[in-house]
């Protein structure tokens, strides 16, 4: 496919997007069934401008005047595709698959137009109702946070120590583009996708099947770290998922001591097992019963809660959640989150520790949580963030979450990572 047949299929999934409530990666994978004759390039290409116009949604109708699937696809291309209007109209001539090029109020329109002159949450690129809880945990800069959320995400990599080193594992993808992450020695990332490039699929390199590597954002390798299992400790994975954090727990306590990982929500289990065998993981069971955690009572070490959440901080990788949330699920979210917090204190033993995790960025998932649980548990209080944060990291340079009222911030902005809270808080003996 040239440009042209590309750019009209991301309008269609454009279109299909705003129609419907399905996730903009379900559309995506229907299209290119449906479309056979379409390869990898031209699928990644596609998704490269669904992706990028929806991060930029607000910013780029803003520039447009016009914020219908045209003109989001193709302020796409030219705010992050790497094109000018020239270029474009270069490649669509001829091309009886193209659309019709762009019209000419809405290219007077992005010549002229300054998006530092929208409202905020436009600069942002955020839902409008957003804005105050983005900026109480931000402050000033987060019209700058959200910005930075609005990018394009890296592909980040956790070596599993447990089956490899970062040198070994490095070198073995090397072709991939992975190099030495920051601050973390047992991660590597692959940079952002330039243009209409595409990021290469490590999850079928011969490392990542022997169980060298997971793929797993900075940010959520910090929140796991920032928790502190140590070897022969006992550890709850409260909320685990797919086990992405339990199998950093398990190896950050080198097989040794024991991990339990449970999720309320069964199905969400369902990959841990074949992860933990090719990761070798031999210190986690895996629990799908509320019931199976009694014995667990008031015995742990830490229990690290990644609540139910927004998953606001995602929003570089899931951009079509953004405009899909409204304050009705944030408020439900906040009360899974209670809930979540006042079941998993009981397993805590005295002197141990709770480590309350989201990957959202809105003070009431995060600081207003925390806030609530020291005010009704006496018994708990939290462990300084800024120490923790200095004794897991390395050469970090400027670089430093940001410290609010409680816990800690990882976002794009501050820490190149994902947007992830967490807050350690530790029962007394």
């Amino acid at each position: 496919m040239r440009l042209g047949g590309r750019l009209q299929a991301a309008i269609e999934v454009l279109d299909q997007i705003e129609a419907g409530t399905r996730p903009a990666s379900d559309v995506l994978k229907d299209w290119g069934a449906s479309h056979r004759f379409a390869g990898a390039g031209d699928r990644a290409v596609i998704g490269n401008i669904v992706y990028d116009a929806l991060r930029r949604k607000l910013s780029i109708a803003w520039r447009m005047d016009a914020d219908d699937a045209r003109a989001l696809a193709f302020g796409a291309l030219l705010a992050d595709g790497g094109m000018d209007i020239a270029a474009i109209d270069a490649a669509l001539d001829g091309d009886k698959f193209a659309p019709e090029v762009l019209e000419q109020p809405r290219r007077i329109a992005w010549k002229s137009r300054d998006v530092t002159e929208a409202p905020a949450h436009v600069q942002a690129d955020v839902p409008e109702w957003c804005a105050l809880s983005l900026e109480e945990l931000f402050g000033a800069r987060w019209v700058e946070e959200g910005r930075a959320l609005a990018t394009r995400p890296p592909v980040d990599l956790r070596v599993n120590s447990l089956k490899a080193t970062p040198e070994k594992t490095l070198a073995a993808l090397e072709k991939a583009g992975a190099t030495p992450a920051p601050f973390l020695a047992q991660a590597l990332r692959i940079p952002p996708i330039e243009a209409l490039g595409r990021h290469p699929n490590v999850q079928g390199e011969q490392a990542f099947l022997d169980g060298w590597f997971e793929v797993q954002d900075l940010g959520s390798q910090l929140a796991a770290l920032f928790a502190g299992a140590t070897p022969g400790q006992q550890v709850l994975d409260y909320c685990a998922g797919a086990g992405g954090k339990t199998l950093a727990l398990a190896a950050a306590m080198q097989n040794s001591g024991q991990v339990h990982a449970y999720d309320a929500e069964r199905s969400r289990l369902s990959p841990m097992h074949e992860r933990l065998q090719r990761a070798g993981v031999r210190n986690t069971q895996v629990h799908g019963n509320l019931d199976a955690l009694d014995p667990l009572t008031g015995q742990m070490d830490l229990v690290l809660t990644d609540a139910p959440c927004t998953g606001s901080g995602t929003w570089r990788r899931r951009p079509d959640a953004k405009w899909r949330l409204n304050d009705q699920q944030l408020e439900r979210r906040v009360q899974d989150q209670k809930e979540v917090l006042e079941s998993a204190k009981h397993y805590v033993k005295p002197g141990g520790r709770l480590a309350y995790v989201t990957c959202s960025l809105f003070a009431e998932e995060n600081t207003q949580q925390v806030a609530r649980f020291l005010t009704d548990n006496a018994d708990f209080s939290e462990v300084a963030p800024q120490a923790i944060w200095n004794t897991i990291v390395a050469d970090a340079g400027e670089v430093e979450p940001v410290f609010p009222s409680h816990g800690a911030v990882f976002s794009p902005l501050s820490t190149g990572t994902d947007g992830f809270y967490v807050s350690i808080l530790q029962r007394s003996k």
